[in-house]
């Protein structure tokens, strides 16, 4: 059962040209004399790739249920994460590119959305943001006042995050997975 554009919104999945999207942005837009449209945002669910596209009020496209679980990430190994079902503690092997370079910021337990359609693994989300101990910062510099003086840190994982001058090695951090930012110490 078809449904129109206005009815979309942000996050659903839809059937077009042949393969499933995810509405990722969507504006009405008006014109003066013409008609009006939506530009729409669409991300591909299988390659992520995001592409713009006008819609016509009147169109319509089919929509896709997702599955969304959240699994326990428990380890990488050379072709997948493995993840267990916190219910059944049934384990499953989740593809490297689903999750991508947001592999770097997975630690045990953590929690992973897992979107799926039909048994088949589209899409990852990880927490906006996980908790990681610093392995490898430079040393303060002593009378340094400036304001904003941001460093590099390693963090477990392989992170690479900008931290304040007073963060240290064994230090736990809170880390935005969304851009990579230092939010706090933990």
């Amino acid at each position: 059962m078809a449904v129109k554009i206005s009815d979309l919104r942000r996050g659903q999945g839809v059937y077009w040209n042949d393969e499933i999207w995810i509405i990722w942005k969507s504006e009405h837009v008006t014109k003066g004399k013409g008609g009006s449209c939506y530009h729409m945002e669409l991300r591909n669910a299988k390659t992520q790739q995001i592409i713009g596209n006008r819609f016509r009020p009147d169109d319509q496209l089919e929509p896709v249920m997702f599955d969304r679980k959240k699994y326990e990430y428990l380890y990488s190994d050379a072709n997948s994460h493995v993840l267990m079902d916190p219910e059944t503690y049934d384990q499953l092997e989740l593809p490297l590119e689903l999750v991508g370079d947001g592999a770097v910021y997975l630690t045990p337990n953590c929690e992973i959305e897992v979107c799926s359609v039909e048994g088949e693994f589209m899409s990852a989300e990880l927490p906006n943001t996980v908790e990681l101990k610093v392995e490898d910062v430079p040393p303060q510099v002593k009378g340094a006042t400036a304001t904003n003086q941001l460093k590099d840190a390693v963090c477990e994982g392989g992170a690479r995050v900008k931290v304040p001058p007073f963060v240290e090695n064994g230090c736990m951090i809170k880390v935005d997975t969304r851009n990579g930012e230092y939010l706090g110490r933990v």
